[in-house]
């Protein structure tokens, strides 16, 4: 190998650690950034699961009550805890308003009906509660977002330690073909005829 072409592959190689390691930093910041922010957020509405035993959990059907029980009494703080709440606690209580209707639907029959109280009332409680899920299930999805930046943050420090392992190889082996080859060229020069002596 020439020594030009060495040196390319040197500054290949230590360009290619510091993308990594740059882009390794920012994954492991975004998702430290993501996480800590929706449990701020979270932290910030003060959301309880109902207690075990409590009639909030019993009257829910046996697959949600099985998936609320085990954050039962806790604060709701981390993306999961979301989840789970707003798909198996205020998803069944919005889907027994309005026989199962739809915010959209409600509203329409509402304005179709503006004297009908009852129904303005539904309304604006399927709104509320549709309104609240979403936002939970928008914590949970940059709580997972966070999850897969960490993740993607060891790869790429994995990436950037295995780069610099080859560099780290690179030199050595440059430094013994280098140590090598002058030892080749000092064997093959003529000895002068006065050292010979």
């Amino acid at each position: 190998m020439t020594s030009g072409l060495r040196w390319r592959i040197f500054v290949l190689q230590v360009g290619l650690i510091g993308i990594l390691a740059f882009v390794s930093g920012f994954a492991f910041w975004a998702s430290s950034f993501a996480t800590s922010t929706v449990h701020d957020q979270l932290a910030a509405q003060q959301i309880y699961f109902p207690a075990a035993g409590s009639a909030a959990l019993t009257a829910l059907p046996k697959v949600d009550d099985i998936a609320m029980t085990q954050y039962a009494g806790d604060e709701l703080l981390t993306g999961a805890e979301a989840q789970v709440y707003a798909n198996n606690f205020i998803n069944v209580h919005l889907g027994e308003i309005g026989n199962g209707q739809t915010y959209s639907q409600l509203s329409a029959a509402a304005e179709a009906a503006p004297t009908n109280t009852k129904l303005a009332g539904e309304v604006a409680t399927i709104f509320k509660g549709t309104t609240l899920r979403s936002m939970l299930l928008n914590a949970y999805g940059w709580s997972e977002i966070g999850v897969f930046a960490g993740y993607a943050a060891i790869g790429l420090a994995i990436a950037a330690v295995a780069v610099f392992g080859a560099f780290l190889f690179e030199i050595v082996r440059w430094r013994e073909t280098a140590g090598a080859g002058r030892t080749t060229r000092e064997a093959a020069l003529p000895v002068p005829a006065a050292q010979r002596a």
